[in-house]
């Protein structure tokens, strides 16, 4: 896909949109990472780890927490339930994790009353990021979950099926149809998309995908909300598809 084409697909989603311009543009500056006069106006503040006691860095149109229309003051707690509207989509840090979760997505969290902690995307799509960590902590989508092992990861669900995509470190996915459905994914950058299926393909239920939908200045700025860098190289960053399965 061109660089025009991912343009044009997100212009519901301004500072998305923008993020994508400013990759094509090359507004990077070297080892440092950003170009200050060029991003610095992206969210109206530098990407940068978040104050202790702040969740959310940025929020386009309706945004709810726990019901509640949610502002730059709204606290994400482990248990609390987000979903965001029609052209919106929200930026936020909940503990050592962050995440964009895209327009019209519902998601709730779980700090673990079962054995798991889990985010759980009962809709939309959510871009994360995750610290490591010795406690297990999955994604749950309505076809697949995935087992996280300190990772950046795409995830766009419906009923029918989720596409994955295992930005970079370790995940597993297992259908939700058939737990006897898994793989174990390494990834050091967009290596293997996947689409994880409610009803088989050819008698199989994870399939490869395309790198689509998500772009590396947005893994960037999320890590950037946790006080961490990504684990590639910004010349890596012209990436277009999937370079092989592991």
């Amino acid at each position: 896909m061109s660089m025009q084409a991912a343009v044009d697909e997100v212009v519901d989603n301004p500072r998305r949109a923008f993020l994508v311009r400013a990759l094509s543009l090359g507004w990077l500056a070297g080892g440092a990472g950003w170009q200050l006069d060029a991003l610095a106006g992206v969210f109206g503040e530098l990407p940068g780890k978040l104050p202790e006691g702040r969740s959310v860095f940025s929020i386009d149109g309706e945004v709810w927490v726990n019901g509640q229309r949610a502002s730059r003051d709204t606290v994400i707690g482990p248990d609390d339930h987000v979903r965001t509207g029609d052209r919106s989509a929200l930026v936020a840090v909940v503990g050592q994790d962050a995440l964009i979760l895209r327009a019209n997505s519902e998601l709730q969290l779980g700090a673990g009353r079962a054995t798991r902690r889990f985010f759980r995307l009962v809709t939309g799509a959510m871009l994360s990021v995750f610290g490591r960590r010795d406690e297990p902590l999955e994604i749950r989508a309505p076809t697949v979950t995935i087992g996280i092992r300190g990772t950046g990861v795409y995830t766009e669900a419906d009923a029918e099926k989720t596409y994955v995509c295992t930005c970079y470190g370790r995940t597993t996915l297992t259908a939700t149809a058939d737990p006897a459905a898994s793989e174990d994914i390494t990834s050091r950058h967009h290596d293997a998309p996947r689409w994880v299926l409610a009803d088989p393909q050819d008698g199989r239920r994870i399939i490869p995908a395309a790198f689509q939908w998500h772009t590396d200045l947005e893994l960037m700025t999320l890590e950037a909300l946790v006080g961490r860098t990504v684990p590639f190289q910004l010349e890596e960053m012209n990436y277009r598809g999937p370079r092989r399965d592991y």
